[in-house]
């Protein structure tokens, strides 16, 4: 596949978690999809985890900043926002809107996405959900 067949991929990728529209990810991921941040080595396994996802935040949003291609693989800066209410990971709704970012590669096979990795900030995003709280130390350097 091309370069830009490999990035239209992702993007639709994308438009369907933005739809939360998880049926349409059985033509864009593979079966045996292997998400390596979390661990997921099936698709089935990423729908239920999206599943929670948007039970947690149900207004996910994510939007796709820039987006590179070289070969096989896809990277892209995202920026996510959504409201907390539902629970996350143990962690009771506070009905507090929210913001992530992250930096994903995706590899691309026969028109699939094969494999995940991804670096976001879940330090900040668990601060958000009030699931950490600085010390007085951290509150000064990170205001």
């Amino acid at each position: 596949m091309s370069l830009e067949e490999n990035k239209a991929v992702v993007c639709r990728m994308f438009e369907a978690f933005n739809r939360q529209d998880l049926d349409q990810l059985d033509e864009l991921i593979a079966p045996d999809y292997v998400d390596h941040p979390r661990r997921f080595r099936s698709l089935k396994s990423y729908k239920k985890h999206l599943a929670a996802w948007f039970k947690a935040i149900p207004d996910s949003h994510e939007t796709i900043e820039d987006i590179i291609a070289e070969g096989d693989k896809v990277w892209a800066r995202l920026k996510g926002t959504g409201t907390n209410r539902g629970e996350y990971r143990g962690l009771a709704p506070t009905g507090k809107k929210v913001k992530w970012e992250a930096v994903s590669i995706w590899r691309i096979a026969d028109g699939k996405v094969v494999e995940m990795w991804a670096v976001g900030d879940m330090l900040d995003f668990l601060k958000q959900l009030g699931g950490i709280e600085y010390t007085e130390k951290a509150k000064k350097l990170f205001p």
